[in-house]
């Protein structure tokens, strides 16, 4: 398997546990419905904890653009990769997204609020405050990508950084605590790939019932793990 194909299949191996869990507590008729926050920040980790288990080995498993932009600022991953590994992690967040709704169709087509429909493809604001939204979504990114980098053991300068399988578990440790304690907010999107590749197929998707896609919020879960990224790599070579 190779880098590309890792970084897709464990990213859509991270969207399919994510958005799984999404659409098992909020759409309609299902037997996990109302079980409410606590069930699907254990999701989000769990598909974590999977898709950096079978991609680690192989990828390094960032499976967020945000983890490789910041290991390339510092110099621990080459920036001619950058562009190939995020399409790969986009490719793989659009194609869980797809196969959780094929999964999930006859609950989507019973669903009836058009918000808990886009809901469980992307993140939206809990209280809608453009500036406060993305300060969010810049804080649980930087705490991300800033542990991430000393659990993947990465070295300024040094291409040597990578989540091996060893490490999944505590990065999903990780993903638990910050949807646990950061998540109330935004929905922690922390990943722009988890949430542009589900929000394009909510797009395209044949939803009896879905709104628009709410585009005009979707740069703020893409600008602000980018920024938040990039102030890790900054403190990182600071204490480095």
């Amino acid at each position: 398997m190779t880098p590309f194909l890792a970084e897709l299949i464990g990213s859509m191996l991270l969207i399919l546990f994510g958005a799984g869990v999404c659409c098992n507590v909020s759409l309609s008729k299902t037997y996990g419905h109302q079980s409410g926050w606590i069930v699907i920040v254990f999701g989000w980790a769990i598909g974590v904890f999977v898709g950096v288990f079978v991609a680690g080995s192989i990828s390094g498993a960032h499976l967020n653009p945000a983890v490789t932009i910041g290991l390339a600022l510092v110099g621990s991953f080459p920036w001619e990769q950058v562009p190939i590994f995020i399409l790969a992690q986009l490719l793989g967040a659009a194609l869980g997204a797809a196969i959780t709704w094929l999964h999930y169709k006859p609950h989507f087509d019973v669903t009836e609020n058009a918000d808990t429909i886009l809901g469980v493809f992307s993140t939206g604001p809990a209280i809608k405050h453009t500036f406060q939204n993305l300060i969010s979504e810049i804080v649980g990114t930087f705490i991300l990508v800033f542990a991430v980098f000393y659990i993947s053991g990465a070295s300024v300068g040094e291409q040597k950084a990578s989540l091996g399988a060893l490490d999944a578990l505590p990065v999903a440790l990780l993903v638990l605590g910050l949807g646990v304690s950061f998540g109330g907010t935004t929905g922690y999107a922390i990943n722009p790939a988890r949430d542009l590749g589900p929000r394009i197929v909510h797009a395209f998707l044949p939803i009896p019932h879905k709104g628009d896609s709410n585009w005009q919020y979707a740069w703020i879960p893409v600008i602000g793990p980018v920024i938040g990224a990039s102030l890790a790599a900054g403190l990182f070579l600071i204490l480095k």
